[in-house]
């Protein structure tokens, strides 16, 4: 009984500890970012309001100035018409980081990516969402970091349902 009691703490522990390492990376360092500036283009925005044009494939909540895109290789905007652009943690998601890169570079003058960092573990090795894992210890990039593609990841992602067949 003894034995199983320090197992469960132990497990408890890790767990913790995995939790902090991700609020740290995902919440607190995210929230930093995206709350220093006002941000011209959000891209993939989620929940999150940059400040000015919000944009993602799915509108997850109301949020002011928002734009629905239905592929994120052509955007519908203009060439340079953006001078700030946020990507927070969507580029590991996407099955051609190099090719959205080129997007970004096109609409807008300064992209600032946020991505998890190889010491966020639960984000980093995520197989169930994420198909690239960036080998960096920061969170904030104007270029994709080097990445490489997560094992078993598209396979997992078929298996439940995450991406859809070509």
């Amino acid at each position: 009984m003894k034995n199983i009691k320090k197992i469960v703490l132990f497990g408890i522990i890790v767990y913790s500890i995995l939790r902090f390492l991700n609020w740290i990376s995902y919440k607190y360092l995210k929230n930093k970012i995206i709350n220093r500036q006002s941000w011209d283009l959000n891209i993939c925005c989620g929940h999150t309001d940059g400040g000015g044009v919000n944009a993602d494939i799915v509108k997850h909540s109301d949020l002011p100035n928002f734009v629905l895109l239905d592929d994120i290789y052509n955007l519908p905007f203009a060439d340079k018409q953006f001078e700030q652009v946020l990507c927070s943690h969507t580029i590991e998601h996407v099955d051609h980081p190099l090719k959205f890169h080129e997007e970004l570079q096109r609409i807008g003058r300064k992209i600032t990516y946020l991505v998890p960092p190889i010491w966020d573990f639960t984000a980093a090795f995520n197989l169930f969402e994420h198909k690239w894992l960036f080998l960096t210890c920061s969170t904030e990039f104007n270029a994709p970091p080097k990445h490489i593609k997560l094992p078993f990841a598209d396979k997992l992602q078929e298996k439940i349902g995450q991406t859809i067949k070509a």
